[in-house]
């Protein structure tokens, strides 16, 4: 009775029962609005209507007044939905732009990017589309900058990469690529005879497909197994127009494959006469699908077919390209990020009719399709999984993807019954050199150099197997790089004999990596070499977690070895939690590397603010080798740091004693990096021991010592260390020292010093009343120490750390470092 009462003073509301009661749930809210319009905006999308789609966008958009449901507290429920909405307004923002670009407002498109990446400036999709609004307005310097922008940023703040979508623009900017350009012209024919299911995700390619069919005559589609050649060229010319070759094994029958398909009938004498004949009135392209297994038959009939009908035009699918005088290319790699959901979306509806996308399954369906290398045929099976295990279900058994993602449904579309044949396809084409290179580069995490490949195989079978499609290059930065797709690695991985040698071979390429690269961490070489070793931090994983079990006490030297590394860049925890476990799975490992291990342990212990645990290890350290001439070496290197963790608050008898043997040993072994470095310690030591004047003389002499030897982080650090003797009675000087060590530890790529320079830089501003200055400087150290293990106040020569400095919630988005570094300079002049 109350339940109706209700009902009927609650019009517009429904009232459900549920397992507590009952629920209102009301209709019509501006949530529901919103996502109604964002529904509608992606459907004009697919229909590329974009004026329309931008318009429904906006209406979206247009609903937000401020933060969602702020009123309701931040418990743990509500701070979810409240995440999931700003998430789908981010998205939101980002597509409208893109449908304003799509439509021909470049101009307008980059005003509204520029406002979107200052706003979100970790957001990638944002700095994707305003390079490419950029481009389209003609300015392809700006566009290039705005690339060279998010790098530098990433780089600085968050010690990573662009991700590869940005990268391939940037490359695509460079050799001005025409899929970049504004769509003009004709679209792509859309014939009647198209699949059953819709096209996603390859529109920017059907429009670059026609226009490049308009300027050349022979035009190949080239892609890995999976990645959707022949439904692109399925859906620009029609379906029986495209010659299917997957099923023709001898290349005798090519010819009468051709011809068949393309309607010679009643014809007698010379079949290849008649094909010809038939060419010359055919008024079309000629479509051939699959290629790569007859590519040296194909492209000589490609050749002479072309000689002999100047009005050809021949438009080929391929994992190679045919390698004939005048052929272009259209790579065909990986959907975008947001084109993969979308048909990951599409599909599981199309088996599922009732299923929507909730909130939380966002973020598994991108999880779902990047390890599914986002491509289309692997995207569809795994939809139809759907049905079976779920989206997270479905993510958590890709360790078997060949088996779980199962049959390719029947179609005209592919020739092979599964996934797993698709990849084996490509195999089954390859050398037997090739194919040996290909099984053993699938252990590498994350891509690799040139030099892994060409140690692993040689760089001519690299070459052909980048040509093949098995093995993807990025070549847009100052390096190449190159990978292979998750679905190539596991097919690798299942047809390799001996697995376990090939982990191990892997495992052997990342310790001589590390062990080449140890010296230049602390030489001339370091910005370099940290770069390099950033990039293959998936590879170094990798290489220790095998040797953790099969070779403990190659990953305790590999994990020592990389202790600069692991300050350098912020993995601090990581490094202690390898060093630690290699310490326990190697306790008989030679008592050099064991103290080497602990003297890395130590100075990772040091810049977590854990001074106390890291003189104890380094004590320890010193016990052990002090009477033991054979490491003589080895104990300048722990002397030398056990006057560094004596810095600052230490005992100053220790820091001297340390670091005057420490630069007596390195002097008689000729050590250049560490009789500079050792210098710049003896000089901290006597600041410490009260000897000021002294101890700022020999830092001035190490800055000079390390100049002249190419040695910049031992100079960067000489000058924050001289400048932490300034900070309090001469803030004047203590700033330049202070700007200079920052723009070395810049270039050093070094973030726990320069978080270090920044505090000691915010101290300096505080005490000359500049508060905006030094709370710029703050909330760079604290935004970065809430994200990292990296604790910079209390190291080196300066232990104060004013009260509330570091307390509460960081900044969400703080300063850039390079804008932390135009302070400094500002803050100079104003001196």
């Amino acid at each position: 009775m109350y339940v109706s009462r209700l009902r009927r003073v609650l019009p517009g509301t429904a009232l459900q029962r549920s397992a507590g009661g009952y629920r209102l749930v009301p209709v019509g809210t501006d949530v529901e609005q919103f996502r109604g319009h964002l529904v509608r905006a992606h459907a004009l999308v697919a229909d590329d209507r974009q004026v329309e789609a931008h318009e429904a966008f906006e209406a979206a958009l247009g609903l937000w007044r401020g933060t969602p449901y702020e009123d309701l507290g931040d418990d743990e429920s509500t701070v979810a939905i409240r995440a999931a909405l700003l998430e789908q307004r981010d998205s939101a923002q980002e597509e409208a732009a893109a449908s304003l670009l799509a439509s021909g407002n470049h101009a307008g498109s980059v005003a509204r990017l520029e406002l979107l990446v200052h706003a979100a400036p970790y957001r990638e999709r944002r700095w994707q589309l305003l390079a490419l609004a950029l481009y389209r307005c003609g300015r392809q310097a700006d566009a290039l900058n705005a690339v060279c922008r998010v790098r530098t940023l990433l780089a600085e703040e968050l010690g990573v990469d662009p991700g590869p979508m940005l990268r391939q623009l940037e490359s695509r900017i460079l050799s001005q690529d025409p899929v970049l350009a504004a769509a003009t012209g004709a679209p792509a024919v859309k014939p009647k005879d198209r699949p059953l299911s819709s096209f996603i995700g390859r529109d920017a390619d059907l429009t670059l497909l026609s226009r490049l069919v308009g300027l050349h005559r022979l035009v190949t589609v080239v892609g890995p197994a999976g990645s959707g050649k022949t439904r692109l060229a399925v859906e620009w010319a029609g379906r029986d127009a495209v010659v299917r070759l997957a099923d023709v094994a001898d290349p005798a029958h090519l010819v009468s494959a051709v011809a068949a398909a393309t309607g010679v009938t009643g014809f007698t004498g010379d079949l290849y006469e008649a094909l010809i004949k038939r060419l010359r009135r055919y008024g079309k392209a000629l479509v051939l699908d699959n290629c790569e297994h007859l590519g040296g038959e194909v492209a000589q009939v490609v050749v002479d077919l072309l000689d002999r009908i100047p009005t050809l035009s021949v438009v080929a699918t391929s994992r190679s390209p045919l390698g004939v005088d005048g052929e272009h290319s259209l790579p065909l790699g990986p959907l975008a990020a947001d084109d993969a959901v979308t048909l990951l979306t599409d599909r599981i509806r199309a088996g599922r009719p009732g299923w929507t996308e909730q909130d939380a399954d966002r973020q598994d369906l991108d999880r779902l399709a990047n390890a599914l290398d986002r491509l289309p045929l692997a995207l569809e099976l795994a939809a139809a999984r759907v049905r079976t295990f779920g989206v997270r279900g479905l993510i958590e058994n890709l360790d078997d993807r060949f088996t779980v993602l199962g049959r390719i449904p029947h179609s005209k579309m592919t020739p092979h019954a599964t996934l797993q044949e698709a990849v084996a396809w490509s195999f089954d084409l390859l050398s037997g050199e090739e194919y040996d290179l290909a099984v053993r580069l699938w252990p590498y995490e994350g891509g690799f150099p040139l030099e892994a490949a060409g140690s692993a195989g040689g760089l001519g079978t690299l070459v052909s197997l980048v040509d093949q499609s098995v093995v993807t290059a990025e070549t847009g930065g100052s390096t190449a790089r190159y990978w292979m797709l998750e679905t190539i690695r596991a097919y690798g991985r299942s047809v390799d004999g001996d697995p376990a040698a090939t982990r191990a071979a892997h495992a052997l390429w990342v310790r001589e990596l590390v062990a080449r690269a140890e010296g230049d961490l602390q030489g001339v070489r370091s910005a370099t070499t940290m770069a390099a070793l950033r990039l293959e931090l998936p590879n170094l994983r990798a290489g220790l977690a095998h040797d953790l079990t099969y070779a403990p006490v190659e990953a305790l030297r590999t994990a020592a070895r990389l202790m600069w590394f692991w300050i350098r860049s912020g993995l601090l925890a990581e490094g202690n939690r390898t060093l630690s476990a290699a310490l326990a799975a190697a306790p008989d490992a030679p008592l050099g590397d064991i103290v080497r291990a602990k003297t890395s342990s130590a100075a990772l212990f040091y810049f977590t603010g854990d001074v106390t645990t890291a003189r104890h290890t380094l004590s320890e350290a010193n016990l052990a080798v002090a009477s033991e001439p054979r490491y003589r070496s080895l104990l300048a290197e722990v002397r030398y740091y056990q006057a560094l963790v004596q810095l600052p608050g230490g005992d100053p008898v220790v820091a001297l004693a340390a670091s005057a043997e420490a630069h007596a040993i390195a002097t008689e072994t000729q050590t250049t990096w560490l009789v500079a470095a050792t210098a710049m310690a003896w000089g901290a030591a006597l600041v410490m021991a009260g000897r000021i004047a002294e101890g700022r003389d020999r830092l001035q002499a190490a800055v000079q010592l390390a100049d002249a030897s190419g040695l910049v982080w031992t100079a960067a650090l000489s000058e924050l260390m001289l400048a932490q003797t300034l900070v309090d009675a001469k803030g004047s000087e203590a700033l330049p020292l202070l700007r200079s060590s920052l723009r070395r530890f810049l270039v050093e790529g070094d973030l726990s010093n320069q978080l270090a320079v920044l505090h000691n830089g915010a101290l300096v501003l505080d005490a000359a009343d500049d508060a905006a200055g030094a709370a710029l400087l703050r909330g760079v150290v604290h935004f970065h120490q809430a994200h990292s293990d990296i604790r910079p106040a209390g190291t080196f020569l300066q232990s104060t750390v004013p009260q509330g400095w570091y307390e509460g919630a960081p900044p969400s988005q703080p300063a850039a470092l390079n804008d932390a570094l135009a302070v400094l300079s500002a803050s100079v002049r104003a001196v």
